[in-house]
């Protein structure tokens, strides 16, 4: 069931819902619902990561700085070789 709420926003914020929701044939009402939705799913998801993270680390799952500083370098190498290819 859908509940009706009421909200304070910026004047450029609801300018650009206003465009986007003219761009795309939705309401205003859709793709706000659709904005929260996604941002109460992206704050539950980064949330739980966090209490995941900090249960292995009180258990000593941790990995060392250098470890971690290793693998970012490979990864970083590697992507900027990805780009200098034809």
């Amino acid at each position: 069931m859908q509940e009706v709420m009421t909200i304070r926003i910026e004047r450029e914020i609801k300018e650009r819902l206003e465009k986007l929701a003219q761009a795309t044939a939705r309401s205003r009402s859709f793709l706000a619902a659709e904005a929260i939705r996604s941002y109460l799913d992206q704050q539950a998801w980064q949330i739980e990561q966090i209490a995941e993270g900090l249960v292995e680390a009180e258990a000593g799952k941790l990995v060392e700085h250098e470890t971690v500083l290793k693998k970012w370098e490979a990864k970083v190498a590697d992507s900027m070789d990805r780009k200098s290819r034809p």
